[in-house]
């Protein structure tokens, strides 16, 4: 009864003398009638039991008075004839509701949001988007649904709005700034609309007819449906031979033609080809070719008929979501999980069927089996791995489009177990088989699902194996670990044809070998592979998936110790201040993005990572910047000559600190950065405990696994550096010093201070000689003459320039590592990093004549310098 309800001045006196003939026509049909010959009056809803057939005309308009008048004069008690009754009838279909005015209201201004939008009138859009809110509010009100049409132009104003920013952007000429400021307008308005309608929204793209179905159902009283029911009934009966008829929902299912589709098993194949014919066209019901396809599934019966129509129905199920931006109802891609594992499990349970791609032709409309094929094997036409790639990125773009911090991310995070097992079985199928395309393919697949992940999960996902009836060949067993299974599923990759899936294989292999501070092996199967010349001419996601690895290896070396490592292969990435866009967890939004077509941005945001797979970027950066600090800092202390100063290793991190020393008040650190600088400041007075403090207080490294031996590393390695530095720096003013006070005030054992001052005279980075008697450090003041000086620096200068020379011809030729990769190691192999020599070092007296703030050439460069320093003496 809520149609009699309505909102206070929502109407006119009009509106209240309709209402009034409504309730008084809707109080006589409720009484009973006395007089069988006397119709009743129609009640205002009976036009929902009528045909759509007659139109009411202004004759029947004006004749409603003349009829009233004389039923009144006859007192309601006189027979009519069939003319006037006739007439009556029509007179009353013209009497609307509040509601349906309402209704009619709604959609006329639906009809002129979509003209203006045709002419690109934006003002006159919104001012009628507005005129619609308040109808639909109005239609909240009173308790009463939301029109499905109104749901379709908010959807239809969402992608002429996207569309005509889009062709703003790209237009040369701008558009009038009226019409500029109500689009601006209409962008927030629809944003607020969509957030507010989002629930209804979901429901009618989910399934739009059970949206119309369930608005119809509630709009029409119970007494007209149960009429209309009978009526159906009845006609059916009268027609006779066609009880057997389904009804869904008192609807017939009708074909081509207007004639009904009878599910059975005959006529499967005949019902497949008409589903398949109108697949792609234009108003086909997406909707309703789903349902047909899982009513034919039901009545199949012979593997052959299940295949053909699972794998119809797969395709139909991924064809409801034909948007690139949207992904697909989480509803829909279940059920089509759940298909492609029945479908994967008849045919690999029964070897006598064999879905692939390519197969010779066949009659569609007859039924086929084993004994009637050549060699007993059905070929069916179809592709079970593009089935499994279509779920994959389906998953991963509805990860990308869900919001990472809600549970609902988390939800659709443990599908992943599922799509794991669909993508085993898949590879099981194809192993029995032996299809060697598609087995590379869906092995490449299974790695991307667990290369990147931990032990733990990576248990988790093969747990699900147990209970699958279909198993591949390489599975996690009790006594295996994730490592030998990433390793023979690699091993399989590597003698696939393919160069695509081998170049993946390789980078994810060294991923989990970085993963598992293995970074040894990880970077000799780096380097071995040649990767780093020609990755940029490979696809975008095979650079994504390159930096990511580097960026892992850089993170293993900083995990195991290893700082110089560290710091040259984070360098790279650092120094392009793009690091979120180059790891694809983020779109660069300052200088780039302004270059960006809308294409190339919805490109861009479709390679994006899920936010499960993210590297922490601010873990990187600390990692990097300590690594920095740590490198740089002696440095600093060892130069001299401002000139030098200039050179340096890691311009991110110099940059930071020469702003930090500007800084004229320096309060507390806050920030990752603000710790790492002002410990660089005590590591550079020598406060080597205060520099130790502040890093470990970084909160970041409690997201590093095993941060307890991280922590106690980078306190090891500070107390190394620092007394480095204290050496550079203070030097010149000592003529002796004792170990044992350097091991007392830095910390360390005495083997390990002498360890490490003996490294620095044997690369010539401090002119000093060690007393074995008195257990002191003597050093030597011998200063350089200008000379010398002079010949060093072009020494330096040559050495770059052959360097930078190599590096050009290895490029422009395709050859190996630079002049720069080439050379004898000296010194430990796993441990602190040490300076590469090449050819041949004479230990001959020059090793003194370097004083405090020298920086010693290497190779060619070091030979040139001594050679120049001999003709100047």
């Amino acid at each position: 009864m809520s149609r009699f309800f309505r909102q206070l001045g929502d109407s006119d006196s009009d509106t209240e003398e309709s209402d009034e003939e409504l309730l008084t026509s809707g109080d006589e049909e409720l009484a009973p009638p006395k007089q069988p010959q006397k119709p009743s009056k129609p009640t205002g809803m009976s036009q929902f039991l009528r045909t759509a057939g007659g139109d009411s005309s202004s004759d029947s308009e004006s004749s409603s008075d003349e009829d009233d008048s004389d039923e009144d004069d006859f007192g309601g008690g006189g027979a009519k004839s069939d003319e006037e009754e006739s007439e009556d009838e029509d007179v009353k279909r013209t009497i609307k509701s509040t509601k349906d005015k309402r209704l009619d209201e709604i959609e006329a201004t639906g009809k002129a949001i979509e003209n203006a939008l045709k002419i690109n009138d934006w003002a006159v859009t919104s001012a009628e988007f507005d005129k619609l809110l308040r109808l639909v509010q109005r239609q909240s009100n009173v308790a009463e649904p939301i029109p499905p049409f109104f749901v379709k132009a908010l959807i239809n104003l969402e992608s002429s709005l996207n569309s005509a920013l889009a062709k703003e952007k790209e237009a040369k000429k701008k558009t009038n700034a009226a019409n500029a400021r109500a689009l601006n307008s209409m962008k927030q308005k629809i944003k607020k609309a969509l957030k507010e309608y989002e629930k209804e929204i979901h429901q009618y793209q989910a399934d739009p007819d059970a949206f119309e179905r369930e608005f119809t159902a509630h709009t029409q009283p119970a007494e007209a449906v149960s009429v209309k029911a009978k009526k159906i009934k009845k006609a059916t009966i009268d027609d006779g031979g066609e009880d057997e008829l389904e009804v869904d929902d008192h609807f017939t299912v009708v074909g081509k033609g207007g004639k009904a589709m009878q599910f059975t098993a005959d006529a499967i194949f005949k019902t497949l080809k008409i589903v398949n014919e109108a697949r792609g066209k234009k108003n086909t019901d997406r909707t309703e070719q789903i349902r047909i396809l899982e009513k034919l599934l039901e009545v199949a019966v012979t593997s052959y008929q299940r295949l053909r129509v699972l794998l119809a129905l797969v395709s139909s199920r991924f064809d409801f979501n034909s948007s690139i931006a949207n992904y697909m109802p989480i509803e829909l891609w279940l059920a089509a999980q759940r298909e492609v594992d029945q479908l994967i499990s008849i045919v690999a349970l029964d070897p006598s069927y064999v879905v692939q791609e390519h197969t010779v032709d066949y009659d569609e409309l007859l039924e086929r089996s084993p004994a009637t094929e050549p060699e007993g094997i059905v070929r069916i036409r179809g592709s079970i791995i593009s089935f499994v790639d279509r779920l994959d990125d389906e998953f991963t773009k509805s990860l990308q489009n869900i919001d990472p911090h809600g549970t609902e991310y988390v939800d659709r995070l443990k599908d992943e177990k599922v799509l794991y097992r669909t993508i085993c079985r898949a590879q099981a199928y194809y192993e029995h088989s032996e299809q060697a395309e598609p087995l590379g393919r869906v092995v490449m697949r299974r790695l991307e699902h667990i290369y990147c992940k931990p032990d733990a999960v990576v248990a988790a996902l093969e747990s699900c194996l147990t209970s699958s009836d279909v198993q591949p060949s390489v599975v996690l067993t009790s006594t295996s670990t994730t490592s030998n299974l990433v390793h023979r599923l690699c091993v399989h990759l590597y003698k696939a044809d393919n160069s695509l899936l081998r170049t993946r294989a390789m980078l994810s292999h060294v991923y989990h070998h970085a993963l598992h501070n293995d970074f040894y092996t990880a970077r000799d199967m780096l380097l071995m592979s040649h990767l780093q010349e020609s990755i940029h001419s490979a696809d975008v996601a095979t650079q994504i998936l390159y930096n990511r690895t580097v960026v892992q290896l850089g993170l293993c070396a900083f995990r195991c110790g290893l700082i110089k490592e560290a710091q040259a292969t984070l360098q790279d990435i650092f120094a392009t201040q793009r690091v979120k866009e180059l790891l694809a967890q983020g779109v660069h939004q300052q200088r780039y993005q302004a270059q960006l077509t809308p294409e190339q941005e919805r490109a861009e945001r479709s390679r994006q990572l899920p936010f499960h797979m993210h590297i922490n970027t601010e873990l990187l950066e600390a990692a990097f910047l300590v690594s920095s600090m740590l490198v740089e800092i002696p440095l600093l202390a060892s130069i001299d000559s401002e000139e030098q100063k200039r050179k340096m290793i890691s311009k991110p991190f110099r940059r930071l600190l020469d702003f930090a020393d500007r800084q004229v008040f320096t309060g507390p650190p806050e920030s990752t950065r603000d710790h790492i600088m002002q410990a660089s400041k005590a590591l550079q007075d020598g406060e080597w405990e205060k520099c130790r403090d502040l890093v470990q207080n970084i909160k970041i490294w409690s997201l590093m696994p095993e941060a307890a031996s991280v922590k106690e590393m980078l306190a090891s390695r500070i107390q190394e550096q620092g007394l480095r530095t204290y050496l550079f720096t203070y030097a010149p003013y000592y003529s002796t010093l004792s170990l044992s006070l350097l091991s007392r005030s830095f910390s360390l054992p005495l083997r390990t201070v002498t360890s490490i001052i003996s490294k620095m005279i044997w690369n010539e980075e401090l002119s000093a000689s060690l007393d074995q008697s008195t257990d002191t450090v003597i050093f030597h003041r011998i200063e350089h003459s200008r000379p010398q000086q002079l010949a060093q620096l072009i020494s330096e200068k040559i050495s770059a320039l052959v360097e930078h020379n190599e590096k050009t011809l290895d490029s422009k030729f395709g050859g190996g590592g630079g002049w720069g990769d080439r050379g004898d190691v000296k010194g430990e192999k796993r441990g602190e990093q040490t300076q590469e020599r090449r050819g041949n070092r004479t230990r001959g007296a020059l090793r003194g004549t370097r004083g405090r703030g020298s920086r010693f050439a290497q190779g060619l460069g070091n030979q040139m310098a001594e050679l120049s320093s001999q003709r100047a003496h």
